[in-house]
Order: C-alpha cells, then sequence, then structure tokens
C-alpha cells in the first residue's frame, strides 16, 4: 500500500483513493505505472487495467459489479460506468477456519453490570414504558411529561430558551441582534435524580399495532418481548387499548417464551377496561414510581466480558467505511467471541455478495440452510413490489465512492470478522447462543438497531463515513467515524475515529483493542456514549407486510 492508494485484496483489479487525485498523476501498482486519466477523489476507486463492457470488477477479492462501457486504466468508476453484479449462492460448500485472536489481556477482565434473575447482565438500568398500539402513543406521552423533570431525568431545551430569547429581542425592537445570537448549551434541568441507580425511563411510542397483518402485531409483539427481556431493562409499564390486533396476551405468551417466570416488573394496564384515561394514567404512574423504587435497588456489580452482546451496525457509509471503521469493529466482535461473548451483524441487504462466505463460515449446513432461506426470501419480497437489493445504496454512499450495493456489502460485511456464525436469527428472535449471530433486519439504520436491541444487544457498535445521528432508547450506541474529517467536523456524535488505520499510524488489531476498552467503560456506566448525551432514543419496529 502506498500513502495514496490502496488495493484490498491481491485479485482486485481496482485500487481505492485514500486521498484526492488529480489527472495525470502517477501511481505505481505493483511493478506498474498508471497515469490517471480523471480526478479521482478520496474514497473512489480506480481502474488497474483497461475495461471492456461486461467485463467483472473484482474489489475485496469478490465480484461487486461489471463495467457497461469501455473504462481506460486509471479512470475512475462510477454508477456511468458500472452496474451492481454479485456471484450467486448456494448452500454450505466449504467449511473455514478462523485464526481465533489472543484475548489474554483480558482473560481476567470485568465490566460493572446489573445482574438479572436469568443470568443476563445489563450495562444500564432502563424502566420503559410502552403502548401495544399507536391509539395509547398519548397517553404514554402525557406520563412522560409528567415524570421525566420531576425525577430528575430531564433536559432543559436549550432551544426552547434560544427561541425565548429571540422573542424578548424581537419584542424590544431590537431584531437585527437576532442574528448574532449565540446558543448557549444547557442540559441539565437543574433538578438532582431521584433514583441514582435508574439510568433513565424510556418511552417507546411508535405507530404500529393494529391496522396492519396478523404478522405484523405478532413481530412487534415479539419486539416488544425483547425490549422487556433485555437485560439493560429492569421493568416495564404496557399501556393497552383493547382491541387492537397486537393483544396483551400475545406480548405475554412471548415474554414467557424467553423468561417463563417473566421475573421482571411487569406492569399491564388496558384502557377499555380501567375506564376514564385520568384513572388509567393515575394507576400507570402511581405503579410506575413504585416500580422504579425497587427497580433502584439494584447495584452493579462485576461480570465477565463473555456477558457482553453486541450489536454491528453501519449508517452513512463511505468509501474508508469497509477499510477502517468496519474491519475495526470486526476485530472487536472476533475479540468478544473469542471471549465467549455474543455479538450480531444485521441489515441482510447488505449482504449481498457475501452471502457464500458467510454460508461457509455457519458452524453447520442447517444454520446455513436457514441463513440462505432468509437471505432468498427477502430479496424475493424486494423482487415482488418493483425494487432489489441492487437499489440499496444511498445518494450519499455512491457520492462518496460505494456505487454497487456489492460494493457496499462487502465492506459492510468486515463488521462481523473472520468467527464462525454460531446462529441464524429472524427479526425479532432473540440471541442466545455464544459468538457471532447473523440478524435479518433491513439495511435502515434505526429499523436495524431498534431490532438489535430487541434481539438482546446490550451495547452497539455503530459506524459512519458520513455522519449519521443515531442512538437507541436502552442500549448504548458507541458511534465510530470511518475518518478523521468527520470527527472533527462532528464531534458532538462520534464516540472513536478510526481515521488513524487510512492514515498509517494505527493497525485495525490496535483500533479494535482500543476499541473494546472503550466499550467495558460505557459497560460499566463510567462513560456516556454522544448518542446518550443527546438523547437519541431512535426506535422504529420493521412493518414487513401490508396495511388492511
Amino acid at each position: 500500500m502506498s500513502s495514496k492508494t490502496l488495493q484490498i485484496h491481491p485479485s482486485d483489479n481496482v485500487l481505492v483513493a485514500l486521498t484526492d487525485l488529480a489527472a495525470g498523476e502517477t501511481v505505481v501498482h505493483d511493478t506498474d505505472t498508471l497515469t490517471l486519466t480523471e480526478p479521482i477523489p478520496a474514497k473512489h476507486k480506480f481502474t488497474v487495467q483497461d475495461m471492456q463492457p461486461g467485463d467483472e470488477i473484482i474489489m475485496y477479492g469478490i465480484l461487486v459489479g461489471k463495467a457497461v462501457r469501455a473504462i481506460p486504466a486509471g479512470a475512475r468508476i462510477s454508477t456511468e460506468n458500472v452496474h451492481h453484479q454479485a456471484s450467486p449462492f448456494a448452500g454450505k460448500t466449504a467449511t473455514t477456519g478462523w485464526q481465533v485472536p489472543d484475548v489474554s489481556r483480558w482473560a481476567n477482565a470485568t465490566f460493572q453490570g446489573y445482574h438479572r434473575p436469568d443470568g443476563q447482565v445489563g450495562t444500564a438500568n432502563y424502566w420503559l414504558v410502552i403502548p401495544l398500539v399507536f391509539c395509547e402513543n398519548r397517553n404514554v406521552d402525557t406520563i412522560k411529561q409528567a415524570f421525566l423533570e420531576e425525577l430528575g431525568f430531564g433536559h432543559q431545551n436549550m432551544y426552547k430558551a434560544y427561541v425565548q430569547q429571540m422573542v424578548e429581542l424581537y419584542r424590544s425592537g431590537n431584531t437585527a441582534a437576532i442574528a448574532e445570537l449565540p446558543l448557549e448549551s444547557q442540559t441539565s434541568n437543574g433538578r438532582q435524580r431521584l433514583f441514582e441507580n435508574i439510568d433513565g425511563i424510556k418511552f417507546l411510542t411508535h405507530e404500529g399495532g393494529c391496522g396492519g397483518t396478523r404478522q405484523d402485531a405478532d413481530a412487534l409483539c415479539a419486539l416488544l418481548a425483547g425490549y422487556i427481556h433485555n437485560p439493560n431493562v429492569a421493568g416495564a409499564t404496557v399501556l393497552s387499548l383493547g382491541c387492537q390486533n397486537a393483544q396483551a396476551g400475545i406480548l405475554e405468551e412471548k415474554l414467557r417464551a424467553l423468561d417463563p417466570d417473566v421475573a421482571k416488573p411487569l406492569i399491564v394496564l388496558e384502557q377499555q377496561q380501567e375506564g376514564t384515561e385520568q384513572e388509567l394514567l393515575a394507576k400507570a404512574i402511581k405503579s410506575t414510581f413504585l416500580g422504579l423504587a425497587k427497580a433502584n435497588e439494584q447495584r452493579r456489580q462485576p461480570a465477565p466480558l463473555s456477558k457482553l452482546v453486541v450489536g454491528l451496525e453501519c449508517g452513512g457509509s463511505d468509501g474508508f467505511s469497509g477499510i477502517s471503521a468496519n474491519p475495526t469493529v470486526g476485530h472487536t466482535s472476533d475479540l468478544i467471541v473469542a471471549l465467549g461473548g455474543k455479538s450480531m451483524l444485521s441489515e441482510f441487504p447488505e449482504l449481498c455478495g457475501v452471502e457464500q462466505e458467510l454460508i461457509n463460515r455457519c458452524v453447520d449446513v442447517p444454520t446455513a440452510d436457514r441463513f440462505v432461506h432468509l437471505m432468498r426470501t427477502y430479496a424475493r419480497a424486494a423482487e415482488a413490489v418493483g425494487s432489489g437489493f441492487d437499489m440499496n445504496p444511498s445518494p450519499g454512499n455512491i457520492k462518496d465512492g460505494l456505487i454497487t450495493d456489492a460494493i457496499k456489502s462487502a465492506g459492510a460485511a468486515k463488521k462481523g470478522g473472520t468467527s464462525p456464525v454460531a446462529a441464524v436469527l429472524d427479526y425479532g428472535e432473540y440471541a442466545t447462543k455464544p459468538g457471532l449471530n447473523l440478524l435479518c433486519t433491513p439495511g435502515n439504520d434505526v429499523e436495524s438497531t431498534t431490532a438489535m436491541a430487541g434481539s438482546g444487544a446490550n451495547i452497539i457498535l455503530f459506524t459512519t463515513g458520513l455522519g449519521t445521528p443515531t442512538g437507541n432508547p436502552i442500549t448504548p450506541v458507541v458511534k465510530v467515524s470511518s475518518n478523521t474529517k468527520l470527527a472533527q467536523r462532528m464531534p458532538d456524535i462520534i464516540d472513536i475515529d478510526t481515521g488513524a488505520v487510512i492514515a498509517g499510524e494505527k493497525t485495525i488489531a490496535e483500533m479494535g483493542a482500543d476499541m473494546l476498552e472503550f466499550i467495558i467503560e460505557v459497560a460499566s456506566g463510567n462513560r456516556q456514549t454522544k448518542a446518550m448525551q443527546l438523547g437519541q432514543d431512535d426506535f422504529i419496529p420493521w412493518k414487513r407486510g401490508i396495511s388492511l
């Protein structure tokens, strides 16, 4: 690798520009010297040989596209001259080995977590207030307004204060001063937190529960049961209207499947049975307060790193994501798996083109076959509505060098490291097997992170190259930038910068070790992620069916 370009795999016929390259600039590749025919922006790729229409584009050592017109050596590949192409996949054809990383450094390491009766360990201690149907959203919001500030969980809205200052200036006739008015950061509401061992009350409003298919209602109940069962949750208050598809009985059935004893405090109230809205809300607030008081008795205690369940996510990806942030996360995933923990790779549309590698990494044939089934079922569903995985890259992805879904997927899959695939989960299923789990979710950032928390993730690593302000209500989200420019431009959302990998200052292994140390600090409650500080509590259930 030169300081300006990178060939990711020896068989690749394109190079990645690590910095902006000018037209006419020469680049040494192997023993050849290439002259660039056009400017190549950083993160984009250019050919190392003349390409003819139909020729295959190889990157990460796999097929990622095909030329649709002649491309001279030293020219940039783009959506104009290359279209998506990926290799077909079948069942398990080989068994791949795994070089287990050295984890002796963390052999006796622990984090300070909340131990649950079923053996899970939380990295946080939240209480949930959940509607089973959108009809109860307003009541959930009312409870939210009643609790947050009074219990010390609220944050002063600095933008509200900002507007108040503008109003005062306008009323005084000093409109010109508004243009120069600075925004002053204010994050505390001034009240001391009443329950010191409760990290917060989280209110998960949504637009589901009725009006869709019964399958959607069933999936929503499975997701909400997963949230209640997540080790970061101490207990929950659930509001039901009564007549909706997502019945309280379905939720309780899903919970019993995860924990037959339903050991956590669970308050379920049905508005059509309770009487007036005032009676419902008074009972919900009183019961929740008493539940919080009980949950506050819990304390953090040491737990082995095998109790970590780490979700692996990317969003707002760029041309560097697959060579810095994602491989770093992948190495961290391998460390956690080697320590006996669980990791979770989701976003099935972003595994297009790397299916066979993942299939061969599956621990057995049934696991591999399940992955094949879920991938093909998902792809058929997308095609049935006139779409497809090839339409996955966003305009931002394309602008920053991810011009086909196969290129994007090859880089995105690096988050899964190299460990064997222990289990394949459908949406709403809970992770129980140590090792790398594949979880069927959309590529949508929030739908994916929402699903991972519902499948038991107690930490989420989220890589981004463009900047994505995403968090989760119950699971700390660690935001990882692929490049230093992003970390400097958006320091309010980035926790870890892997730009040192691009600069050649750190190896993937060194960055991955640093990332694990950061996770331990967050899991112990010693450090809040930027998403937590900003109150980014994004929650979007995946609706797979139609509306009825």
